[in-house]
C-alpha cells in the first residue's frame, strides 16, 4: 500500500515537473519595474564594451496593451550583442515569439530572439535587421556568430510593431516574421537545453513585449 501511494506521489510530481517545463518564462511588466531589468530576467552581452542595458519604459502602443514595454537602451560597440535572458527554465525543443519595435540605431536595428542559451557565449539567435532588409538565423559558439541560414531581400518597417518566432525540435529550426516562414535550417551545433531570451547588436534600440515560450514535449 505504502509503495502504491509512494509511486503514485512520485508520479503527480514528474506531471507537476513537466508542467513546470511547459510554463513559460514571464514577462509581467509592473510600474514597479519602470527603469531596470523586470524580475527574474537578467542582462548580459556577448563580446566588449558598454553596453546590454535594458529598462521598462512606459509606452502606450504596447501590443499588449499593459502600456509598458522592455527596451534595449545602451549604444554598444558593433561587436557586441545585448543579451536579456529569462532565469527561470530551459528548454531543448521550444517555440518561442515576441512583439518587438526598432526605435532607431545607426551601426544597428532591430533585434531578436536567444534559444537554447548555455551562456552568453553559446546561444542560437533569430534577427530582424531594418536596416539591411534581412532576416537571419545564427549560432554563436564559443564566442563567435556562425550564419546558418538568411532571407533577404526582406522590408519590415523601423518604428512599427512586428512579431518573430522561432520553432526549434531535433536539429530543425523554423523562424518567422510576421506570421510567415522565411527560414527552415537544419542545425545541431548546439544539443543542450538552454535558457530562452532577447537580443540586440551594438547601438540597436529596440523595444519587446509579449514574450511567449512554449516547450515541445517528445
Amino acid at each position: 500500500m505504502f509503495r502504491l501511494a509512494l509511486l503514485g506521489s512520485m508520479a503527480l510530481l514528474s506531471t507537476a515537473l513537466q508542467a513546470a517545463d511547459e510554463k513559460a518564462p514571464p514577462l509581467r511588466l509592473t510600474k514597479a519595474d519602470l527603469g531596470k531589468v523586470p524580475a527574474g530576467w537578467k542582462a548580459a552581452q556577448t563580446g566588449k564594451g558598454v553596453a546590454s542595458t535594458w529598462k521598462v519604459e512606459a509606452d502606450a502602443t504596447a501590443p499588449s496593451k499593459g502600456g509598458l514595454v522592455l527596451t534595449q537602451m545602451a549604444k554598444g560597440p558593433r561587436s557586441t550583442f545585448n543579451l536579456c535572458v529569462a532565469e527561470g527554465g530551459t528548454y531543448q525543443d521550444v517555440e518561442v515569439r515576441v512583439s518587438f519595435k526598432p526605435l532607431r540605431g545607426k551601426d544597428d536595428q532591430g533585434g531578436g530572439i536567444v534559444w537554447r542559451y548555455q551562456d552568453a557565449n553559446n546561444y542560437y539567435v533569430a534577427r530582424f535587421n531594418p536596416l539591411e532588409d534581412n532576416f537571419r538565423l545564427y549560432k554563436v559558439v564559443a564566442g563567435k556568430r556562425k550564419q546558418i541560414e538568411s532571407a533577404e531581400p526582406l522590408a519590415a518597417k523601423a518604428g512599427s510593431w512586428h512579431v518573430l518566432a522561432i520553432k526549434h525540435q531535433g536539429n530543425r529550426i523554423e523562424c518567422y516574421l510576421n506570421g510567415k516562414k522565411h527560414l527552415d535550417a537544419k542545425d545541431d551545433g548546439i544539443k543542450t537545453a538552454g535558457k530562452v531570451g532577447l537580443w540586440t547588436k551594438a547601438d540597436a534600440i529596440t523595444s519587446f513585449d509579449q514574450f511567449v515560450v512554449r516547450g515541445l514535449g517528445k
